[in-house]
């Protein structure tokens, strides 16, 4: 265990100091440490329960067209027995200013099973879909006067698309690398794609996410859950999210999250800026009201320039656990 810890610290490390440049992350919510579904499709069937997550996401509250974000999804395993086998289903809706887009994936993921007493787990994940993707242009004012870049009503657009992953989990320990959005956008596209005939594609660009945490007993009624998210788009700064969460008595989870960006020296998107690396703060709270209704909440506080211009970023989520007929829910899955 402490050879594969080791590794990934190397890999870290390795990951920071090598990237590349220029442009947007797919879309950020705050409360992925509870549902990992959202950034890797290999978490399918973690909680070997069927587990439904709604979310609600308002960012840059008080800024006309700020972002707002909603999300379902249903994952769970569908061989009971061996449990090696999940699945899960995502819909996500977000809009920005005059840009929208609605997505739907189904995700698999095959579990292998390391050890024989089931602590711990291998599993690698295939997610497929399709976005919709449309811009109101009739909204824009555009700078110049008849900008054959600027679209002079709404159009959208159907994407097939994909994403992998593979995730690694003990009960004191997780890790995954996963890759979203592989075909929608690659290094070298455009947000907009225009011809003389058409604007075709609004497409996200190809992200990448390293997740991982660990789990600390600090007495019979405390636990510590500290985790990162790294989230790369080959384009931009490469965004870091630090995470702590205070687990009491299995029922209330307390923390916070402090989210940053990576700059290596050698890109040269800020040539002739001045970018603040620091993005936010967030407080995160998670309350089992049962023991299948779970409620969660964050409150995301700007540290850049925009601070003045908006007041913070809201996001609730709630997650039911849908027990099989005739069981008890298994033991509280932390990860």
């Amino acid at each position: 265990m402490q050879n594969i810890k080791k590794n990934i610290i190397i890999i870290i490390i390795t990951f920071v100091a090598f990237k590349t440049a220029n442009a947007q992350q797919n879309i950020q919510f705050t409360q992925y440490m509870f549902n990992s579904l959202s950034v890797n499709p290999a978490y399918a069937g973690y909680k070997e329960e069927w587990f439904v997550q709604s979310g609600l996401r308002t960012q840059w509250v008080g800024i006309d067209g700020a972002p707002k974000t909603g999300s379902l999804s249903v994952d769970g395993i569908i061989d009971p027995e061996h449990k090696k086998m999940g699945i899960g289903l995502q819909l996500t809706g977000d809009k920005l200013g005059p840009q929208s887009s609605v997505s739907g994936y189904l995700n698999y993921a095959y579990r292998l099973q390391l050890d024989a007493f089931d602590t711990k787990r291998l599993s690698f994940g295939l997610g497929v879909g399709v976005t919709n993707y449309s811009l109101d242009g009739g909204i824009l004012n555009s700078v110049v006067k008849n900008d054959p870049s600027v679209p002079i009503s709404q159009f959208s657009n159907f994407i097939p698309d994909a994403r992998v992953g593979v995730y690694y989990n003990t009960n004191k320990f997780y890790t995954g690398v996963s890759i979203s959005d592989l075909f929608s956008g690659g290094i070298g596209d455009n947000l907009v794609d225009v011809n003389s005939v058409t604007y075709s594609n609004i497409k996200r660009k190809r992200n990448l996410y390293f997740i991982m945490g660990t789990l600390h007993n600090l007495n019979e009624e405390l636990k510590l859950r500290p985790s990162i998210l790294v989230k790369e788009d080959f384009r931009g700064p490469t965004s870091l999210d630090i995470n702590t969460m205070f687990i009491f008595k299995d029922k209330f989870w307390l923390g916070a999250s402090y989210r940053t960006a990576l700059n290596a020296k050698f890109q040269n998107y800020s040539q002739g800026q001045y970018l603040t690396s620091t993005n936010a703060m967030s407080a995160v709270m998670q309350i089992f009201v049962t023991d299948e209704l779970r409620v969660g909440y964050s409150y995301d506080y700007t540290l850049n320039g925009l601070r003045t211009q908006q007041s913070g970023a809201h996001e609730i989520t709630i997650g039911l656990t849908l027990p099989r007929k005739n069981q008890r829910i298994l033991s509280p899955r932390y990860f």
